[in-house]
């Protein structure tokens, strides 16, 4: 017989705590966005913003372990999604045709969800087509989001497989983008004239897009559970996204709303 009261065995090598995981990609999301709309040229808010979207494809992964039904979870995110884009548009000034990231979690979410129905060679076509699709339409992380979440699902068992997968991917991860120079008035290393290639090792880790290794000490926490402990409510996880872009573009645009009421006053 088996003990019903003891605790389920963890389904994933990482971090299960999944409103704890939220909280931390929630605030860095804030610090992104924030730095996006109001300090463009302060990189650092960037580089700090870069842990919040490997969470939030975590949280993906995890949900997708625990989800009674993938289709509803997936649905879920769809609505949000759909919800988000206005907010994101006028917050973060993007165009209809540029989605925001509940696509990439989208993609991510169904390429995992055929993988897992195993049907007609889906565990292939499945994730080629969700990257396939992120390649068609732009969005928030674009395809390299949608891969780098399907890694993560096929690592998610072992720590040292979530690892090697975050420090392999956040290597190549926009490598040619964004290039860093300084962190905090601090001097990056850009060359090591005693390692052969120690050149073109420093040149992607100056790329901004490698610091979301950052984000990986959290999502190898050893917290096991997805009830106990710090909880956020359930309604939160879904509308702060939209809420914050919301509010950020308020304040963008806060002459533009001002001078459009003092017509009618």
């Amino acid at each position: 017989m088996t003990d019903s009261t003891a605790p389920a065995l963890p389904r994933t090598g990482g971090n299960e705590n999944k409103d704890f995981v939220k909280l931390i990609a929630f605030l860095f999301m804030i610090v992104d966005h924030v730095g996006v709309a109001f300090f463009p040229r302060a990189m650092e808010f960037r580089l700090l913003g870069r842990i919040a979207f490997p969470l939030f494809a975590w949280g993906i992964v995890t949900g997708s372990e625990y989800t009674r039904n993938i289709w509803k979870y997936a649905l879920r995110i769809l609505i949000v999604g759909i919800l988000s884009q206005p907010c994101y548009m006028y917050g973060m000034n993007h165009k209809i045709n540029e989605l925001n990231v509940f696509a990439t979690l989208l993609l991510g979410l169904l390429g995992i969800a055929a993988i897992r129905e195993n049907r007609f060679g889906s565990p292939y076509w499945g994730p080629a087509l969700a990257v396939l699709a992120a390649c068609a339409v732009k969005m928030d992380y674009g395809f390299q989001g949608v891969l780098f979440i399907l890694l993560l699902y096929g690592a998610r068992k072992s720590r040292a497989s979530i690892a090697a997968v975050m420090i392999a991917y956040c290597l190549y991860w926009g490598f040619g983008t964004a290039s860093l120079k300084e962190v905090f008035g601090l001097p990056l290393i850009q060359q090591v004239s005693f390692l052969p290639q120690g050149n073109k090792l420093f040149a992607h880790i100056s790329q901004i897009q490698f610091w979301a290794i950052l984000s990986l000490p959290v999502m190898l926490l050893p917290m096991r559970s997805r009830k106990d402990g710090f909880h956020l409510p359930a309604w939160l996880g879904y509308t702060f996204y939209p809420g914050h872009l919301a509010i950020i573009g308020v304040i963008r645009h806060w002459n533009e709303i001002a001078a459009f009421f003092s017509q009618w006053m």
